[in-house]
Parts: structure tokens; sequence; C-alpha cells
């Protein structure tokens, strides 16, 4: 029987998988984000098999060693592994993997959500209208900005970026620009997407900037001061991605000052922090990291993880492994 350790309370049908396979899962009793500190203490009282680990939990190498020898692999329940030292990993014979694909409809959706939401001014018209400030249909009243027809520009083609291209163009009769280290052809032909090999010139033309590439050196503060000087004073900006590609205090001082129209947030560059003055914008809206928080996608996400697990202790591949064991 394996045993098999879960860093925070995830969604039952993960749990109960694991537990079908015939394995012993524990999970740690304090259902909040975990301090390294902690995490070894909770490894250290016992010898796991297996991890099944949270994007809010920092895996490194100290991580790796508390867990001993025998831990075969740590799974983690997100499509981004940026808190996962995958170099020491390897190093130790430890396979890592991740949930993709599965919470791709949903963050696209979420990602839609905060587009209308600003565009629309659905939080600031919702505040106006509890504190009492309606006094009747006015036809200057709250004026909002289209989506439709608009020029949406995708930073980052990977399964979210195409889907929100996809809804952008079949929903909103959108015109999309894209960004990405490569070029897909294909996929300029089905939506008629325009690809810009420079960023800056899609943040010029751009009416819509949705962020979705993955947190490495070269994405963090992707979005800064200077590139958001180069967008239109029109534009908002959208990031359902990770919260460091944006300069969160940048994006503060634009908003402020007119340099762009507004912005919407599920991610932070310093969670669960906020960029001082943030908070008090009313061109902004803020969510708390939800854009993967359904019913449906977040039990699929720990039936997947639970599933990369299984694979592993059966001696066969992960079908999400990201990190290549050297043993």
């Amino acid at each position: 029987m394996a045993k098999i350790f879960i860093t925070r309370r995830i969604p039952e049908s993960g749990i109960e998988k694991l537990k079908a396979h015939g394995d012993d899962v524990v999970v740690s009793p304090h259902d909040r984000v975990l301090a390294k500190d902690e995490l070894i203490a909770e490894l250290k009282k016992d010898r796991y098999d297996a991890v099944l680990c949270l994007l809010t939990d920092t895996i490194d190498a100290d991580v790796f060693d508390a867990a001993g020898e025998q831990v075969k692999i740590f799974a983690n329940y997100a499509v981004g592994f940026d808190n996962i030292d995958v170099d020491a990993a390897r190093e130790r014979g430890i396979i890592i993997s991740n949930t993709p694909g599965v919470l791709t409809d949903t963050v696209a959706e979420h990602t839609f959500t905060l587009m209308l939401s600003i565009m629309h001014r659905v939080a600031e018209a919702d505040r106006f209208t509890r504190a009492g400030k309606y006094k009747g249909w006015a036809p200057l009243l709250l004026l909002g900005t289209d989506l439709s027809r608009k020029t949406i520009g995708i930073v980052g083609l990977g399964r979210i970026g195409a889907r929100v291209a996809h809804h952008a163009v079949r929903g909103f009769d959108a015109r999309v620009m894209y960004h990405d280290v490569k070029r897909n052809e294909e996929f300029e032909k089905e939506l008629g997407a325009v690809y810009k090999e420079k960023l800056e010139n899609l943040l010029k033309e751009a009416d819509v900037v949705s962020i979705h590439v993955p947190l490495l050196d070269s994405t963090r503060h992707l979005i800064n001061a200077e590139r958001m000087a180069q967008m239109k004073p029109t534009a908002y900006l959208v990031n359902t991605s990770r919260g460091p590609v944006i300069d969160e205090a940048a994006l503060v001082d634009a908003l402020k000052n007119g340099t762009i129209k507004g912005a919407a947030l599920d991610v932070y560059e310093n969670e669960p922090e906020l960029a001082p003055g943030l908070a008090e914008l009313d061109n902004v809206i803020l969510t708390p990291h939800i854009a993967s928080a359904t019913e449906e996608t977040r039990g699929k996400m720990a039936e997947l993880a639970a599933d990369n697990i299984i694979a592993v202790l059966e001696g066969r591949t992960a079908p999400n492994a990201v990190g290549i064991a050297a043993r």
C-alpha cells in the first residue's frame, strides 16, 4: 500500500480515486497555505510515496530532501508549476506533473467575465446601486465600452489563450492579434488572427490585452511601465495567468494617471497581498485567483492529479509529467 500526502484539502473526487486504488491518503490538517518549514515538518512525520501539492506550496530541494528518497512524484494541483524547482526534482529522480487541459474552458470563461465586467463597469455599478445612489435611468449613467468588434490582443497562445481567441472571434466578432514565442499559421487561418512578432506592436493596437503566458524569468514584469505606456489610453488589461507577469506598482500608476482605461486581475504579484492603492481604484476589477474555480473543473483537476500519481505508482509514465526523472 502506497502512502500519499496531500498538502491541503482538495475536492473529494481526487481523494476517493486514490483510496479506491488502495492507497493510504493523508491530508494536511491545516486547510491553509503551509509555510515551507511547516510542509517540511509534515513530510518528515512519515514515509510517503507521493505528494499532491498546490501552486501555493514552495517545492524546492529542501522539501524534496525532507520527503525522502522513497517519494516518486510530486503532483501539482495546477496547470502552472513555477512553484516547483523542476531541476532539483530531476536531479533526485522525482517526477513532477501538472493538471493541464481540464481548466481551459473555465479559465477562458472567467477571462471573458473579467473583460465584460470591467468594460461594462459591472462591479462599479453594483457598488453604486448597493450604496443607494441609483435614482433612476439616465442617458449618461455609468457609460461603458462595447467588447464586440474590438481588437483583442492575446499574449501567449497556449490552450487558454487560443480558447479566449476563439470566443472573441466566434462570440463577439472581434479581431484577434497574438504574440507568442512561435507563430501558429494554422490558428491564423482558422480565426483570421494576426501574428505580432513584437509585443510592442500588439500593445499599440489592441483595445483589450489578455495575458496567458507562464511565469518564467523572461515573462516576469513582461508588462511594465514602459509597455503600458505603449497601450492605448482607451485600452484594458486582463490577467488570468500569473501575477508577477505584470509590474503591479506600475499598473497602479497607469490606472491612476489614465495611461490605460482599466484592468481586471485574477492573479497578483505578491499573493494574497495587493500593491498599495490597487484596491481603492474604481477602474480595476479584482477576483481572488478563482479563474478555474468551478465545481466541475476543480474536481477534474483533483482527479487528474490522482491519475498522475496512480500511473507513477504503477510504474507507468504520468499522463502529464513535466519533469523527467534521472533515475
